[in-house]
């Protein structure tokens, strides 16, 4: 190989490499700038073992606050316990599988409105005599984003009521309803 060519080889490689960490720099660049935080999420509840619920259960980022919205269908009529749970995994016929209410700083089980309770905790919701149940309230302890974000976790629809003071969860009974919530396409 005569001189000429290791010089062009030389060159070649080194334009690959430049233009590699050229690539690298940008990507860095997007990755370290902070990428903008999901505005909406959904989540689509599915009935468990022996249920017939089903519907949507939408978030949305209002400022500081979540606002939640959305219609169940085929409920008994009444107060049915309305949570966030620790995983996002419906697969049990019952949705255990979800676990317990997401609580990641210890707080005890309470009200939405209390200053002490789960992140998870957002009360009853209430279906009429026909079964449906319309949503339409705002949460300022979810979050899309940040240590209280409810991404990749469940909604979970009780048969009963929460009574909102009863450790660890409030008393509702079984788990009649289950979806995983995600990322929404806001379009």
């Amino acid at each position: 190989m005569n001189a000429r060519h290791l010089v062009t080889g030389v060159c070649a490689v080194t334009g690959l490499i430049l233009a590699s960490c050229e690539m690298q720099e940008q990507g860095s660049a997007i990755e370290s700038g902070q990428p903008s935080a999901p505005t909406g999420a959904i989540a689509v509840i599915h009935p468990t073992e022996g249920n017939d619920i089903q519907g949507t259960v939408s978030f949305e980022q209002a400022g500081e606050a979540v606002r939640v919205t959305g219609e169940l269908r085929n409920l008994s009529p009444g107060m049915h316990g309305f949570h966030v749970h620790e995983y996002g995994d419906c697969s049990a016929s019952d949705a255990t599988s979800a676990g317990g209410h997401y609580a990641p700083h210890g707080k005890p089980h309470g009200a939405p409105e209390d200053v002490e309770r789960h992140v998870g905790d957002l009360g009853n919701i209430e279906a009429n005599a026909e079964g449906i149940a319309q949503i339409d309230m705002v949460d300022s302890l979810i979050a899309l984003s940040g240590p209280n974000s409810i991404l990749g976790r469940a909604v979970v629809v009780h048969q009963g009521e929460d009574d909102l003071e009863s450790q660890p969860s409030g008393d509702a009974g079984p788990r009649v309803g289950c979806g995983v919530v995600g990322v929404s396409n806001n379009q």
